[in-house]
């Protein structure tokens, strides 16, 4: 697996489809995921229709450099956020979301690409807001999918899915793949898969188990603020997917995004969750083929 740094310290583990002569899309993915839940054969269909395509691990995750000489304690950081102690919390931090949107902008300045399509899923839709509003000359296009603004009113996360995603996952491997099918939670009501989940947690945790980056990602992206401001002033021209059936990032997220940036398109879509099910494939790869052309 090739990798770049893209900062003093920080190297990012990469992967490409298609012809690199072709206009780049940069898939940037969530909270606490690699970047194989960018599946392979979604990246082989959107490199079908003429993208040269790059996933890549954020910081702290997968293969990509990893923080551990900055552990956070989720107790006192999540009782400084509770108290409005924001400057305690941030000292606890040893990254933001600017500092994850940068390693994404440097992935495409090591590879020689100037501008490139952002595609962004979930905190990867934060990471990617924030790479359009502090460099829109870099990006070519934004779609922001399955995210929201920072906005505490808007996309919302349900009690039941919160209470899975804050969870501790056990650390052996037979009790951590059993425990991916607590995500369905979130998943599509029509198509949501245990086994599809299982597959994916097999693969994450044979590729590179690492829990200890969750917290350090949940501070950055808990402190990231509201974009509301910078959004409403953004001239990137930007799409918008949200699954209807989302409850981890609820859709008023993916709408309120819409709402705020100027001219941005929205498409929502039926029997999706907080996931990309294959059976959506086509609409998605439909939508960012127009979007990106």
């Amino acid at each position: 697996m090739p990798t770049v740094e893209t900062s003093p310290g920080v190297s990012i583990a990469y992967e490409t489809f298609g012809d690199s002569s072709d206009p780049a899309v940069l898939l940037v993915m969530g909270f606490s995921a690699q970047m194989i839940a960018w599946h392979e054969d979604f990246c082989r269909a959107l490199a079908g229709r003429g993208r040269h395509v790059i996933r890549y691990d954020n910081r702290d995750c997968g293969l990509s450099t990893k923080f551990d000489d900055h552990p956070v304690d989720m107790g006192r950081f999540t009782s400084a956020v509770s108290a409005g102690d924001i400057s305690s919390a941030l000292a606890m931090a040893p990254y933001s979301v600017q500092d994850m949107a940068d390693d994404g902008l440097g992935l495409l300045t090591a590879l020689g690409i100037e501008r490139a399509h952002v595609v962004g899923s979930s905190m990867g839709g934060m990471i990617a807001q924030t790479m359009a509003i502090s460099h829109p000359e870099r990006v070519l296009t934004l779609t922001s999918m399955m995210s929201s603004t920072g906005e505490p009113d808007y996309g919302q996360t349900s009690p039941e899915a919160q209470a899975v995603l804050l969870s501790p996952k056990p650390t052996d491997r037979e009790g951590y793949i059993a425990a991916a099918e607590k995500d369905l939670v979130w998943a599509s009501k029509r198509y949501g898969s245990p086994a599809l989940l299982r597959e994916l947690a097999a693969a994450s945790y044979d590729r590179a188990y690492y829990p200890a980056g969750a917290g350090r990602q949940l501070a950055a992206m808990t402190l990231s603020g509201s974009r509301a401001d910078a959004l409403r002033e953004l001239r990137v021209p930007t799409l918008v997917i949200h699954g209807l059936d989302d409850v981890l990032t609820d859709p008023s997220g993916g709408k309120r995004t819409a709402q705020l940036v100027p001219g941005a398109k929205l498409l929502l879509i039926p029997d999706m969750g907080h996931d990309r099910p294959r059976e959506v494939w086509g609409e998605i790869i439909d939508a960012l083929d127009s979007h990106t052309g």
